[in-house]
């Protein structure tokens, strides 16, 4: 009876272990960072060839007033959460034809999610 009762336990807990084994990651998300960080910031105020990503989670795209965008983010529209953040981040250009940002884009889910995870810790 207890190996029935073990087993059962066992495929009870196994999906919340594999959950919590792919919950978004703010520290590896801020290794992932290093590729965004040749062109943005992550400081309040300081712009590079990119805006600053500090508040970035939650803010209407082309918002920053002390930042030179592109007139096709100007028309994009949206407010960046975590949905628009992982397409946009997937691929650009694609998401926002005419944007300014050349960087291809982050094929890999994991690495947007954890990307996504450390932006949403710039606040």
């Amino acid at each position: 009876m207890r190996f029935w009762v073990g087993c059962g336990l066992f495929a009870f807990l196994l999906p919340v272990a594999a959950e919590c084994a792919t919950a978004p990651n703010a520290e590896a998300g801020k290794i992932v960072f290093v590729k965004c960080a040749l062109c943005h910031t992550n400081e309040p105020g300081k712009n590079k060839i990119g805006p600053s990503l500090f508040g970035i989670v939650g803010r209407k795209s082309a918002s920053l007033p002390d930042y030179n965008y592109s007139e096709a983010m100007k028309n994009f529209h949206h407010t960046w959460d975590a949905k628009t953040l992982d397409n946009y981040l997937a691929d650009p250009r694609t998401v926002v034809p005419g944007t300014k940002m050349i960087f291809p884009g982050i094929k890999d889910e994991t690495q947007r999610e954890n990307l996504i995870a450390y932006l949403e810790t710039l606040k």
